[in-house]
């Protein structure tokens, strides 16, 4: 599946949400879906957390 065809389903799910549920419920499916995305980053192996908890470049 291609990146605008993702990103067109994401924001029908967001439309949808907002539509039905308010505000609130937009923003909790946006939480859960940048959650998701994360994810789905770090099992591809494209997002590498090891450098958000490293101690390399922190000074004492």
């Amino acid at each position: 599946m291609s990146t605008p065809v993702v990103g067109l389903l994401a924001g029908m799910a967001l439309g949808l949400a907002a539509a039905i549920g308010g505000f609130g419920a937009f923003l909790l499916v946006a939480a859960l879906g940048a959650v998701g995305f994360l994810a789905g980053r770090y099992f591809d192996g494209d997002l590498d957390l090891s450098e958000l908890f490293s101690s390399r470049g922190r000074r004492r």
